[in-house]
């Protein structure tokens, strides 16, 4: 993280005085509102869209690329949004080391990278290692919302859940609640591919 230390952060952007300590949601926003993550947030529709439809709830974009990260910020900046930050930093370290125990109240998974080859399943995101992590950091009630394009890493993410047995999960209908698509969602259905989403909760 040498490189985002010695650089200012653009507005909307936020970055830890210490990326090797817990980070607790207070001091992102500086008041405690229900906290959402939107892990690999891509050109930040959805994370705007949320931020738009719920003032009450900050939310916490989470982008390893710098250009996606800039182009978010000036999105956030451009609708005046206060409860909108992103955070340069890779998504499995976001979760396995910066968060407390309790801290999320939502966690949004959204497209992810599915590695299709056999070779590189090991690169996924959905792991045992990754869920114990996850189920640690949301809070009780807290939720893990899933979608991806690839029938494939749908199964397998399915069926981590399933080992991992501690989430119960959720139905999801389409009309269940306000969801916003990403680009990306709306491009894939106008090419006939479907899009499967499973919804998670830790016990309370």
């Amino acid at each position: 993280m040498t490189s985002d230390k010695q650089r200012q952060p653009v507005p909307c952007e936020f970055m830890p005085d210490d990326y090797f300590a817990r980070l607790e949601p207070h001091s992102i926003f500086g008041n405690d509102k229900p906290l959402e993550i939107d892990l690999g947030c891509g050109d930040g529709s959805f994370t705007i869209a949320m931020a738009q439809h719920h003032p009450d709830r900050n939310f916490l974009a989470v982008e390893r690329l710098l250009g996606r990260v800039k182009k978010v910020c000036r999105k956030a900046q451009q609708h005046g949004l206060d409860n909108c930050k992103v955070l340069r930093l890779e998504s499995t370290y976001v979760i396995e080391w910066l968060f407390p125990e309790n801290s999320i109240d939502r966690l949004h998974l959204l497209c992810p990278d599915p590695w299709p080859k056999a070779r590189h399943h090991k690169n996924r995101l959905i792991q045992q290692g990754f869920l114990a992590s996850l189920f640690k950091a949301l809070k009780p009630g807290g939720e893990f919302c899933f979608k991806t394009d690839h029938p494939e890493y749908f199964e397998w993410t399915l069926e981590e859940m399933e080992t991992f047995q501690k989430f119960d999960k959720l139905d999801w209908p389409e009309d269940a609640f306000y969801y916003p698509k990403t680009d990306f969602q709306i491009q894939w259905e106008a090419e006939g591919k479907v899009v499967e989403r499973a919804r998670y909760r830790k016990p309370e």
